[in-house]
């Protein structure tokens, strides 16, 4: 006879748990495996090693005492392999369970440090491929000889290994990060023409959302968070909410964006809802899109390009840096420097003989006008007045 499951997690009581796995020990049946939502805190179901045994919870990452110790070395080894305790090199990997777990425990971790959910399925699904190319995540040593043998670039490999850093300090363990650095290298930048071609060619949804790319240069993780309360239709505005530390801002959209809009269904409170989804089924629509065109630079277009496309056009349009700024949403300079030289790498012909500014309201063009600026042209998707002196 067997006591019944724990319906309650015995750390902090909730009731909100995941199966976890089983957990498989010597001389026993299998036993079921909990994981707290709300704690993060592991635990197995009561079941009896073997007739006129103690019973036991097992945790991963936290105190075991009170385990029955077998006598014989192999069963201890087996039941050691079994615990989920982290080991050192050399010990054999825990359980394909364990190890799902351990992911798990390790996504509810890093939302309780307050990480933004983004980050939150970057690392975890940084860490997935770790596990997935043979690395025994309780093994630091084998995930530095894994990313050695792969032929990524070093930027890559910093981001595996800053999800694998997260993971050693949910364990409180200490490794030392290899030494990779990010290379620096500028963003592909394709025609109008050719991100033209995309958005008419994709599925409707798709194409919309790279409309909306287009128009307000928003990340694509800004854009994914729309939702039909931050549009106004009547200004042709859209409300962006900031992520990756952005400034929150108003961007103006252009009409058709808006009627691309009105065309989907608007069944829940978000417009564009998965973000993986929508990604996934892009990459797909532009791999035919590209053979359909025979057109191999439309693969290289992702998501980011739309944002790299439009600072640089932007620029290339006013020559004023701090407007560029605005519209990205950037908190310092130093993000937008870069599309000076984008700008200049694209268009060969630059006439410096004139400096722009953009005035986005009233007091702005009166604050030029004073400076000696003269009006030049307006009406863009954006609602800017453009202005300009002679140097």
């Amino acid at each position: 006879m067997t006591e019944p499951s724990l319906s309650e997690c015995p750390m902090c009581g909730s009731p909100r748990l995941y199966k976890d796995g089983l957990r498989y020990l010597a001389g026993a049946e299998p036993v079921q495996r909990r994981l707290c939502r709300d704690c993060g805190y592991r635990f197995s179901e009561k079941k009896p090693l073997q007739e006129n045994s103690h019973w036991q919870i097992n945790t991963a990452g936290h105190s075991t005492s009170g385990r029955q110790v077998c006598d014989l070395a192999e069963e201890s080894k087996n039941l050691d392999a079994e615990t989920g305790q982290l080991h050192s090199a050399g010990e054999s990997q825990t359980d394909q369970a364990t190890i799902k777990g351990k992911i798990v425990q390790f996504s509810v971790w890093l939302k309780m440090q307050g990480y933004p959910d983004e980050t939150v399925a970057v690392r975890t699904g940084n860490l997935t491929r770790l596990v997935r190319l043979g690395v025994n995540i309780s093994d630091p040593e084998t995930v530095k000889e894994t990313l050695s043998r792969q032929t990524w670039k070093d930027s890559y490999k910093m981001l595996l290994c800053y999800a694998y850093e997260s993971f050693m300090k949910m364990e409180n363990l200490k490794w030392i990060r290899p030494r990779y650095t990010q290379g620096e290298s500028y963003p592909f930048i394709p025609t109008e023409q050719e991100i033209d071609q995309l958005i008419a060619a994709t599925s409707k949804k798709i194409s919309t959302f790279l409309q909306g790319l287009k128009d307000t240069g928003a990340d694509p993780g800004e854009l994914v968070k729309l939702r039909w309360i931050d549009i106004n239709k009547e200004t042709r505005t859209l409300n962006i909410t900031p992520i990756k530390g952005h400034n929150p801002r108003v961007s103006k959209v252009s009409e058709q964006f808006i009627n691309m809009l009105e065309r989907l269904p608007k069944t829940s409170e978000a417009i564009f809802k998965n973000y993986d989804n929508l990604k996934n089924a892009f990459f797909w629509q532009r791999k035919r899109i590209a053979e359909k065109f025979s057109n191999p630079r439309l693969r290289k277009i992702s998501f980011t390009t739309f944002r790299h496309w439009k600072g640089t056009m932007e620029y290339h349009r006013t020559k004023d840096l701090l407007y560029v700024k605005k519209i990205l949403g950037h908190k310092t300079i130093q993000n937008t420097l870069k599309y000076i030289d984008l700008e200049a790498a694209i268009f060969e012909t630059v006439d410096d003989q004139w400096t722009a500014k953009v005035a986005s309201d009233v007091k702005e063009a009166t604050t030029l006008i004073e400076a000696g600026f003269e009006y030049v042209t307006g009406d863009y998707i954006d609602g800017g007045k453009i202005f300009r002196k002679r140097k």
